[in-house]
């Protein structure tokens, strides 16, 4: 089919890889040169046709003839371009040097245009940047409504839990259990202790001395027994001796008093001939 006739086809009635907007009329055929929907630029409507194409970074040159029309699988030429831009430059004026003129400046510009953003790719990768990232809403919104079913369930389980606990303490099930009874004792035995009252202190018994004046006056009357030369005194002569007692002054009772409980002192003296006097003395 001539190239004309599939260029008025295209043109005037149906492509799928035209794209008109406000600013022109595009193509997105991987094919094309240079992007725009025109007669020498589309690649369909030309038989004898050149681009290049990039493919993780490799250049490729994709040249199209009219002799492999007829062999679909064979139609692309593919020769595989050099880094360095002056040898790629130098690959395309050799395999196109007879071809139009136009088609080999387009060629050589989409090369150099190609070339351009490859260095940029390559400085943006080497540049620490910030990655964003999109966080999807409904698997964030099916997240918390996963986490309130987790809440309300632990919430029931608890409620559940102190229910049956009252019903057991109350007795609701009977004898109706599988416990191990040692263990259950010795919880039981276990509360008591931590219920059983306190038992009561003893009572501490405290001594406070007395009256300072009382004693000694009472040691002074002391002085007056009989020296230990008679044997023959016996203790109740001693008992039954009277005691003078110095006068005390009016107001010592009542200060030795306050705050203090009676006491009653009765002093007993024992008489050995080996020992010698000894007092003892007996609240």
């Amino acid at each position: 089919m001539s190239d004309d006739v599939i260029w008025h086809c295209i043109r005037h009635n149906h492509c799928s890889f035209m794209a008109k907007i406000t600013t022109g009329i595009f193509c997105r055929n991987p094919y094309n040169a240079t992007g725009i929907c025109n007669r020498s630029s589309c690649p369909l409507a030309n038989s004898r046709y050149a681009t290049i194409r990039d493919h993780d970074g490799i250049f490729y040159l994709y040249m199209k003839t009219a002799e492999r029309a007829h062999l679909p699988n064979k139609l692309w030429e593919r020769v595989k371009l050099p880094r360095n831009y002056e040898k790629a430059m130098e690959v395309i004026n050799k395999h196109l040097e007879f071809w139009p003129k136009l088609l080999v400046h387009k060629i050589k510009q989409r090369l150099t245009k190609m070339t351009q953003y490859r260095i940029r790719m390559r400085k943006l990768q080497l540049k620490v940047r910030e990655k964003v990232m999109t966080m999807p809403r409904k698997e964030t919104q099916r997240h918390l409504r996963r986490m309130d079913k987790a809440e309300k369930a632990a919430q029931l389980e608890k409620n559940i839990e102190s229910e049956l606990k009252e019903r057991l303490k109350k007795g609701v099930y009977g004898d109706i259990y599988n416990y191990p009874f040692k263990e259950f004792d010795t919880i039981l035995e276990m509360e008591k202790d931590d219920l059983a009252p306190e038992e009561e202190e003893e009572e501490e018994v405290e001594y406070v001395e007395g009256d300072g004046m009382d004693d000694t006056e009472d040691m002074e009357d002391f002085e007056g027994l009989p020296d230990g030369d008679d044997g023959d005194t016996d203790e109740e002569d001693l008992l039954d001796e009277p005691v003078a007692k110095k006068p005390k002054r009016p107001g010592s009772d009542l200060r030795s008093n306050v705050g203090k409980k009676s006491k009653k002192v009765i002093t007993e003296v024992e008489r050995d001939d080996d020992m010698g006097i000894r007092r003892r003395t007996r609240m």
